[in-house]
């Protein structure tokens, strides 16, 4: 039986092509950035957050320290003040001096501190992050900073809700155009069959 070569068949396979290999927006999470800050650094011009100066996006977690408090680089060591978030979903989300980031000591229970890729540290949020992780150097430590280091799990919760909404929806729009397709595909056999 001939296969249809018709625009929509190329308009569906473009939408799973899209659904699988194309990360959407609100997937993407800065490192190192508290949820609640995530809109604060999605601008183009980001003031610093004890107001010394401002810098750009692009300078945004770029190794070189433009602000005296260390706001624009939360997820590098760059700064001496600054702090790094770890999300640590499935655990206790918890700052961390960002001295402590790639320093090869997993300090966050899901590994996010350490992503230059030297060490390989494993998930154990889902364990409760008390298992001592220990590498042939060093062992892991979790640092918590003052009053910062209250949960947040909340927050994690309702961005993971959000992005399973976009990916039921994107699942929805995948399964009306199967759903057309096989509308027109039978359309198309029953006027075969009424010619005949």
């Amino acid at each position: 039986m001939e296969t249809p070569k018709t625009p929509f068949l190329h308009f569906l396979c473009f939408c799973c092509f899209c659904f699988f290999f194309i990360p959407s927006a609100s997937s993407v999470v800065l490192r190192g950035i508290h949820p609640l800050d995530i809109n604060y650094f999605n601008i183009d011009v980001i003031n610093c957050k004890d107001g010394s100066s401002s810098f750009t996006k692009n300078r945004l977690n770029d190794d070189f320290c433009d602000c005296v408090d260390g706001t624009d680089e939360p997820g590098t060591s760059a700064c001496p003040g600054g702090k790094f978030y770890c999300r640590n979903l499935g655990s206790q989300p918890h700052f961390l001096f960002s001295s402590r980031v790639n320093d090869h000591i997993c300090d966050c229970c899901d590994g996010s501190d350490e992503y230059d890729g030297v060490i390989h540290c494993p998930n154990t949020c889902i364990m409760g992050g008390s298992i001592v992780y220990k590498t042939e150097l060093h062992q892991t430590s979790n640092v918590v900073l003052g009053n910062e280091s209250k949960p947040h799990g909340g927050l994690d919760m309702i961005q993971n809700l959000k992005d399973l909404k976009v990916l039921a929806l994107l699942q929805l729009i995948i399964l009306v155009f199967w759903a057309l397709w096989l509308y027109y595909r039978r359309s198309k056999f029953r006027k075969r069959r009424s010619h005949v």
